[in-house]
């Protein structure tokens, strides 16, 4: 057992949209989009843009005002932003997300992402890896407009992807552009890389592991959260932070049982060790319900 004493603080992190209809987003398809002419895409674009912003900075004020210091933005926040009409139309919204952005690090809130599942810089095909790039400078130029420092606190965090390809992943996130390789994090997931997986991934590339607890007691098919590969993958998993007051974990249960991977509505469970651990994605569900009751039954202990 580590001798770190407990925090004197654990932050609660929302994941993109609150249980209620306080936080939404709107979003478009691509075969939606491309049905308009130029004009009329690059009209509903700002407007989807527009209403995003304002929504982003409501998520902020309702994390500001419900004590939840930890705040993980959709990937879906300016959808086609990667192309160059999104990007450019982007780019007049530059002050506004300044303002948001200045506004939270102000406030202490830590602004993260979680790039879609079609971030894969393990696969076998370039095209999927330079689109997977294409997709991270997406979201790294998001980072960049929202003021947030090129390091682990604003953290874009995805999973390793293809299978079997330590070797592939370590090379490619090497050969990443500074604003995706100095916020990139890893977490490990049910099937693909096992945390001692992306444990020896995140060790080998220097960047941070995101210890996701569930994923691990589903993978390794464990009985309870308690169970001494859990402490010892999280201790682990600090090491590979630059800060560790920076650490970052994922918390959710199983929906019908202890071992289920579909997600809970609330937490009823915690790993005993995440006591230790100084910021806390939930992942439930019910959203920020699940994290009152977190507020008032397992940070109160």
């Amino acid at each position: 057992m580590k001798t770190q004493t407990q925090c004197v603080k654990n932050n609660l992190g929302l994941v993109c949209i609150t249980h209620s209809e306080d936080v939404r987003y709107k979003t478009t398809t691509r075969k939606n989009l491309l049905s308009l002419d130029e004009s009329a895409q690059k009209e509903k674009l700002r407007t989807i843009y527009t209403e995003n912003i304002a929504r982003l900075k409501k998520a902020i004020e309702f994390c500001l005002a419900n004590d939840i210091n930890l705040y993980r933005m959709t990937s879906a926040l300016f959808p086609f932003s990667d192309e160059k009409m999104g990007a450019e139309i982007l780019e007049d919204f530059t002050d506004d997300l300044s303002d948001i952005g200045t506004n939270a690090l102000a406030k202490g809130l830590r602004l993260v992402l979680h790039p879609d599942q079609f971030v894969v810089l393990s696969s076998d095909s370039e095209n999927v890896i330079a689109n997977s790039v294409k997709i991270l400078k997406m979201h790294a130029k998001t980072m960049d407009l929202l003021k947030q420092p090129r390091s682990e606190w604003a953290a874009m965090n995805i999973h390793g992807g293809k299978s079997g390809r330590i070797d592939k992943l370590v090379s490619e996130i090497g050969k990443l552009p500074e604003e995706i390789r100095s916020r990139i994090t890893f977490e490990n997931d049910e099937y693909a890389y096992s945390s001692a997986e992306i444990l020896e991934v995140c060790r080998r590339a220097n960047v941070p592991m995101v210890f996701d607890a569930h994923h691990h007691i589903c993978r390794e098919n464990l009985e309870n959260y308690n169970d001494p590969s859990v402490e010892a993958t999280f201790w682990a998993a600090r090491e590979t932070w630059k800060k560790p007051e920076n650490q970052m974990v994922h918390i959710s249960n199983g929906r019908e049982k202890f071992g289920d991977r579909a997600h809970s509505d609330l937490i009823f469970t915690m790993p005993e060790v995440f006591r230790f651990a100084p910021w806390i994605e939930v992942e439930a569900k019910h959203k920020e319900l699940a994290i009152a009751k977190l507020q008032t039954e397992w940070l109160q202990k």
